[in-house]
Formats: C-alpha cells, structure tokens, sequence
C-alpha cells in the first residue's frame, strides 16, 4: 500500500531528486529551501505556528510501504501573502477596437502587472516519481486530494479562497519563451535565476516591472503562444482541479505564463465532503473508495481504501487500520472519491 504522512528532514535528498524531475515555483530543486518548507511544514504539523498564519505550510510525502522509498509530494500554503508581501501576477485582458471608416476592427490581450495582498491559500509541489506515474492505485489523484482532505478536516486555518498555480510550457533547456522576450526585458536575469530569487523576496518585481497594460500583440507569436498554457505534464492535474470547481480568472504567473485557478474553499466538492467517523472495526463488504486519516500519537498519516459507513461509524481493511496507527473508538477522517 501507499502512505500518506508529513514530509520530514530525512526526506530531504529525495525531495531534492523529485523537484529536479519537473519544474515549481513553489518547490524548487534548492536544498536549502525545501529544507526551510519541510522545518515550516513540521511546526505546522505541530501546531507550533497556530498564532500565526502566515509562517503555516503543509508538506505531504507519498510513501511506498513496500519499500520504504518517497515516491511523491503535494502541498499547501496557507497564506501566500499579506501586506509588505504580496502574491505577484500578470492581469489578462482582452481590448476590443473599431474602425467606423474601415468597418473593421481589432481584439488585443494586454498583460498588467498586479499585486495581491488579501493572503489567498494555494496548493502546489504536486511531483509524482516518473515509475509511479499511471499506477493503477491513481497516486497522482491520492497526493492531490489529501490536500481537499485536509482543507475539509481543518477549514479553519485555511482561507477561503484558494489558488493553484499550474506551470507554464518550459523548453528542454528549461527556459521559457515569455520570460525571455517579456520578463527578461525589465529585469535582467535568466528565468531560473528569477524564479529561483522569487523564493527570497519579490521586491525585485514590484519594483522592476512597469506599470499599466502591455500589448500582448507586440510579442513573438511563441511567446504570445505561452499565455495561459500550460505544460502537456500540467494537464492532468489541471483537469482534476477543474472537476472540483478551480477556474481561470485571466491571472498569469509572470515567469512562465502559466494560470492560475482559483476556487472558493467552502464550495469545493471534496472538501464538502469531508467528514469524521469513530472506528467500528474491520470486517468485509467495503462498498466505498476514499481518503481515510487519522492524527494520533503518530502523528497525520493517510491512506486510499475502501470502507463502509455503518451508522454513525466505519470500517476500514484491517490493512489500514494497522497503517492508520487506529484503535477500536479513534477519529477516522474520511473523503469520499
């Protein structure tokens, strides 16, 4: 079976070797900053940061309990921004013109720097082990929903509106063509070099970037090309959002161009249906699929079973029961799938 638990500093040369395999803003091939998100991530998990929003973030590792080995990790940011520090983006608009003389006219996207201060939550660092990937186990579905999970168990430290940034197209050499005819032109570094820096501050970008719309029209139709695309890996994870009700508000990430989704946490499919059942026992006839957890002395771990609601309580594989760490009478977090 597969584990769900807290990502720990043990975790931290694996982590290192998944985020090289693809590209995140939010979990970048940097050892010293996943090593800072997987310490906030366990005083998270602690409750050591309760008093304070802004420093909470929950890293979660996907572990093969047949190996041992971390095959994967998704997480949420609970605050990424407040005031002095804001979430930074490209405003996408569409400006129609018309010619009465020529009877005819013209529709240009124009892109606007923006700020926002009001601490929106998003999800990110979903990266699933190239061999894990098309498990018949759907790993990728587990490591994204453990996050609705537990926004649906602990709605409260969460706010409620919610982002996702989904990752723009980046070439081979692992550059993006936005960046380098748009970025690039105001802020003299190389798109990793940026996206790197970006992790430690963004004055840089506030205060680079100029002000009012540009004319998206003015670009290299390959550059044009890249708004609000994402890459052919990002498609999937894109579409599973959208099932529970993330849309594109026409804001960009101004690196690689990519959208974000943004989505109101109460009105989340999954998240509503996150719920908590004493554990009856085990027993046969599992008639449902769902993420199960349980928060002891063992700390969060979770798991993808079947289980059977029987009255007021559940059932659950004696197999999960042991990986749960649960006793006869324990909180069980369920999400139905």
């Amino acid at each position: 079976m597969f584990l769900v638990r807290p990502a720990k500093l043990d975790d931290l040369d694996l982590l290192l070797k998944l985020a090289r395999t693809v590209h995140f803003v939010n979990l970048p091939p940097d050892k010293d900053v996943i090593a800072g998100k997987i310490l906030r991530s366990r005083k998270s998990f602690n409750g050591e940061y309760d008093d304070d929003e802004r420093q909470r973030l929950y890293m979660f590792c996907l572990e093969d309990t047949q190996t041992g080995n971390l095959i994967g990790s998704s997480m949420i940011v609970c605050c990424v921004s407040w005031p002095g520090h804001p979430h930074t983006y490209l405003k996408v608009r569409r400006r129609e013109f018309y010619s009465e003389d020529l009877q005819g006219g013209q529709v240009h996207l124009t892109l606007e720097f923006d700020t926002d201060e009001s601490g929106p939550s998003e999800l990110g660092g979903l990266i699933l082990a190239p061999g894990y990937r098309g498990h018949p186990e759907k790993l990728g579905k587990t490591l994204s929903m453990i996050r609705f999970h537990f926004i649906g168990l602990h709605p409260e430290r969460f706010s409620e509106r919610l982002l996702a940034e989904m990752m723009g197209r980046i070439t081979p050499d692992s550059r993006n063509l936005l960046w380098d005819y748009l970025g690039r032109r105001f802020i003299n570094l190389s798109y990793k070099e940026a996206d790197l820096f970006c992790q430690r501050s963004k004055e840089f970008m506030t205060s680079l970037f100029p002000p009012g719309e540009m004319y998206a029209s003015l670009l290299p139709p390959e550059a044009r090309n890249l708004i609000g695309k994402v890459g052919d890996e990002t498609r999937p994870a894109r579409a599973m959002l959208e099932k529970q009700g993330f849309r594109y508000e026409g804001d960009i990430d101004p690196f690689d161009g990519g959208p974000y989704l943004e989505a109101l946490r109460d009105e989340i499919p999954l998240v509503r249906a996150t719920g908590s059942y004493p554990l009856a026992g085990t027993g046969d006839g599992f008639d449902r699929v769902g993420i199960l957890s349980s928060h002891g002395e063992g700390g969060f771990r979770a798991v993808r079973s079947e289980f059977r609601i029987d009255g007021d309580a559940i059932n659950l594989p004696s197999q999960s029961i042991d990986l749960l760490a649960l006793g006869s009478g324990d909180s069980v977090g369920v999400t139905p799938l």
